[in-house]
């Protein structure tokens, strides 16, 4: 495994932040991260003492220049069916207006899509009076394939309520696969026109293995997890991911926004903290990855902050793995 030498670099120290989306609006870069406090929610597996209120923007003119924090955009308190917890968000761009999309837990602690609108990349973000019709889990990444096309990836096991969940039907007792079977799919669906919901049922996106078999349960070295991004590269579709309890972030390639995807290897080794979270994005010509760790809390896995580098693909297309510990 070829790791990147590439020394990374934190956005902010003056509040803690995590799960980066990072796009490209009107030529300045956006991150959209989600942002961490201390609130005092004990740890669990459920990942309640990730306890978020609110969400910030920021961006940045040049890579090696000053980063911008557009300050507070959206919180949960001015969201109609807001509940608690506002997990990782994502942003997306058509027709001249800006759209946030986050995961959070309505009233009865259900985890739903919501979507906010501005006129602005950075916001400040009018949220819609209710979730997102058919909704459920948590991590969207919206990824735009052309001028007309956006398709959300999401979903996550354990505290994200994925395993909740079959044919996107709630069922009594959620619990993940067996080893030996199947794993469980994120899931990919089309947005509609207006970008405020689903023009279709969501469907299992399936990673394959070097035999061309969804990967298992069990493998959970390179199994779904959580924080799903897509990005294109030469004409294929990189999924890449979160493997969660083995602190990986790996991808699969694919010739359709839809799969089936075959794995391909490791992005992102294991970071100081627990959680893994990232995106990959294009800018002025060169690829970066961001992503977080708890290395400037002490390790404290419920306050990250997030960071960057730069990133290789090798002449196969392959993507030159990162060394979290950097």
């Amino acid at each position: 495994m070829s790791l990147v030498k590439n020394k990374p670099k934190y956005i902010a120290d003056h509040l803690y932040t995590a799960d980066p989306s990072a796009h490209v609006f009107n030529g300045k870069l956006y991150i959209y991260p989600s942002h961490d406090i201390e609130s005092g929610v004990e740890e669990n597996d459920n990942g309640d003492h990730f306890n978020m209120q609110d969400y910030h923007v920021f961006s940045m003119d040049d890579i090696n220049l000053e980063v911008t924090d557009h300050g507070c955009v959206l919180k949960l308190e001015d969201i109609p069916w807001a509940g608690r917890q506002m997990w990782a968000p994502d942003a997306a761009e058509k027709d001249g207006k800006y759209y946030l999309y986050y995961p959070m837990k309505d009233k009865n602690d259900i985890f739903r899509m919501g979507v906010a609108i501005s006129e602005k990349p950075e916001g400040p973000f009018i949220p819609e009076p209710t979730p997102m019709d058919g909704s459920y889990s948590i991590d969207p990444a919206v990824f735009q394939d052309n001028k007309e096309d956006y398709y959300m990836y999401f979903g996550g096991i354990w505290g994200g309520q994925l395993q909740r969940y079959r044919d996107n039907k709630a069922i009594e007792v959620g619990q993940e696969p067996a080893d030996h079977e199947d794993a469980l799919c994120p899931k990919v669906v089309k947005l509609s026109k207006d970008m405020k919901g689903f023009a279709e049922e969501p469907k299992d996106l399936v990673i394959l293995d070097e035999n061309g078999e969804p990967l298992k349960a069990g493998d959970h070295e390179r199994r779904y997890f959580e924080g799903p991004w897509m990005h294109k590269y030469n004409n294929k579709y990189y999924f890449s991911y979160s493997t969660g309890n083995t602190h990986r972030i790996c991808y699969a390639v694919s010739d359709s926004p839809y799969g089936p995807f075959h794995y391909k290897g490791v992005v992102l080794t294991h970071v100081v903290g627990w959680t893994t979270h990232h995106s990959i994005v294009e800018f002025n010509g060169k690829w970066y990855l961001f992503y977080h760790d708890s290395q400037p809390s002490g390790g404290k896995t419920w306050l990250r902050s997030v960071k960057f580098v730069e990133i290789d693909f090798n002449e196969d297309g392959s993507i030159t793995t990162v060394d979290g510990e950097m």
